[in-house]
């Protein structure tokens, strides 16, 4: 057990593009996950769990900074997260760990505090401020590919070529391996290079780690045997309409992102766009992702035995989610954005050794990737400063529940295209209206678009593959002015509070606390 007055370890692992239904402890029918169900098995699986934005950059902004995006205003994929606030890396730092990253955090640095020759001005796979570096992999993967070519594979290719099935020809949808094994992956990669980081921690300094699986992110391609491991004619009914062209009909929003979706983005050398992709070619993929999802899942199976072998699995919290999560052929798409519930809807396992009582429990309450940072700060010991947007789950791993909580998940989704303006030329709006926001409870699911873009409403429970929107019901109308409302009372009560919870009073600093 941990120590009196030690500070635990603390192993944050995200795993990219990871969708929250895919888990066998969540219930799904097709894919396996032992070893994260063993870890849900010792601690508490949130079954209700939503990024606050898409694609990396955005979603991973709110999981650090605990802040919504309207608040980070971490837009796309390059927008600078500003310097002034504070971060999951700084605030471990801030209580005596030496944070240290194996992976990425895909994070534009603020160019007002670089140069401007320096080279992370010119690309968003900065490092998060406040974390030590000890196994950088950015997209380029060239540590990985490194590492390869000293075992003997012909990594010339380079990265995402390297993806590519072996013997394929013209791109199509096949089964077929890549040319490295399934211990030579980029997560095997990252996951030694922890375990032999782990052998080189004394036993009496706790340490904080994070983990930056890429997979299962696109391309999608794994060795065998998880190639082959699931049947495509296996899993659910995808949620779509009759054909994409029926699909795009529904908003102009999906009209233009169908539109956008290319299949090289997916499977490195294919051609044509996503959506003329078939039936089987779907199904292919998504067993292909699937078996990403196991492979992914025998990594972490290694990195339990590892803690255990270092006597360190009962001295470590260990938070286990996604970024984001992967539409995989609802609606016709790939990938992640918009409003579905596919690109939201993340996995979430929390296990700390010093809260037993509630092991194993399945939470349906919503909760949101903002809270993932005052969990953590709150797990160390450390009242979470109140301006930020997520609360705490500590309660719920002490086998309670809050007596305040949220009945709703909430996230965002900017579409600017500021260096292109492909999205403001399209729509005819400015940067400024490419946005949405979306408010979902139990029963219903309201997305309100900024700019001249029509809103959403659907019922979730009549219609959970959101197909029918009821924004322009007579019988719904009075639903849809209830959630609008609430949209804007949500928006209204999480503005920026950094400074405006505190007031300078003649007796000094007067301070809110939750």
């Amino acid at each position: 057990m941990t120590g009196k007055g030690r500070r635990p370890n603390v192993l944050l692992i995200t795993c990219d593009q990871w969708r929250g239904d895919c888990l066998s402890a969540a219930g799904h029918a097709q894919v396996k996950t032992p070893n994260a169900d063993a870890l849900a098995a010792e601690g508490v699986l949130f079954k209700r769990h939503y990024g606050g934005a898409a694609p990396c950059s955005p979603a991973r902004a709110c999981l650090y900074t605990g802040l919504y995006q309207m608040n980070n205003r971490v837009c796309r994929n390059g927008t600078p997260l500003d310097a002034r606030h504070g971060n999951i890396a700084l605030a471990a730092r801030s209580v005596g760990y030496d944070p240290t990253l194996f992976g990425y955090t895909d994070v534009s640095l603020d160019p007002r505090q670089l140069a401007p020759a320096d080279p992370r001005s010119h690309s968003y796979e900065g490092v998060l401020p406040g974390f030590t570096v000890r196994q950088l992999l950015p997209e380029h993967q060239k540590q990985w590919l490194s590492w390869l070519k000293q075992q003997g594979i012909d990594a010339s290719a380079g990265s995402p070529d390297i993806h590519r099935p072996v013997g394929e020809a013209d791109g199509a949808v096949t089964e077929a391996p890549p040319i490295y094994s399934k211990d030579q992956t980029p997560t095997a990669f990252l996951a030694g290079e922890f375990i032999r980081w782990l052998s080189e921690q004394e036993e009496a300094t706790p340490w904080f780690a994070h983990l930056s699986f890429i997979s299962p992110h696109p391309p999608f391609i794994v060795p065998e045997p998880y190639n082959i491991q699931y049947d495509p004619a296996d899993g659910p009914a995808f949620h779509r309409a009759e054909s994409w062209r029926a699909e795009s009909q529904g908003h102009p929003y999906i009209a233009y992102d169908l539109g956008r979706q290319e299949r090289a983005k997916f499977r490195p050398g294919a051609t044509g766009k996503v959506h003329d992709w078939s039936e089987d070619d779907f199904r292919r993929i998504r067993a292909i992702y699937y078996g990403m999802i196991s492979e992914v899942d025998a990594q972490l199976g290694r990195l339990w035995q590892a803690l255990k072998t270092e006597g360190a699995w009962d001295n470590t919290i260990i938070v286990l989610t996604s970024d984001h999560a992967e539409m995989m052929g609802d609606h016709f798409m790939l990938g992640k954005g918009g409003y579905f519930d596919g690109s939201y809807h993340i996995p979430l396992i929390i296990r700390d050794p010093r809260h037993r009582k509630a092991a194993a429990s399945k939470i349906d309450r919503f909760t949101e990737a903002v809270d993932i940072l005052p969990t953590l700060i709150d797990l160390l010991g450390v009242a979470p400063e109140p301006h930020l947007d997520g609360c705490s789950l500590k309660p719920f791993l002490s086998g309670g529940t809050p007596a305040v909580w949220r009945d709703a998940a909430h996230w965002e989704f900017d579409f600017r295209s500021v260096a292109a303006g492909e999205a403001e030329q399209h729509f005819g709006i400015t940067s400024r209206q490419c946005n949405l926001a979306v408010i979902r409870t139990q029963k219903f699911k309201y997305v309100h678009f900024g700019g001249v873009l029509p809103p959403l409403l659907f019922d979730m429970e009549d219609d959970p593959g959101e197909l029918k929107n009821l924004a322009s019901s007579p019988a719904h109308r009075s639903t849809r002015l209830e959630f609008a409302e609430r949209l804007l009372a949500w928006r209204a009560e999480h503005l920026d509070q950094s400074l405006a919870l505190w007031e300078l009073t003649e007796n000094g600093v007067a301070g809110y606390a939750r």
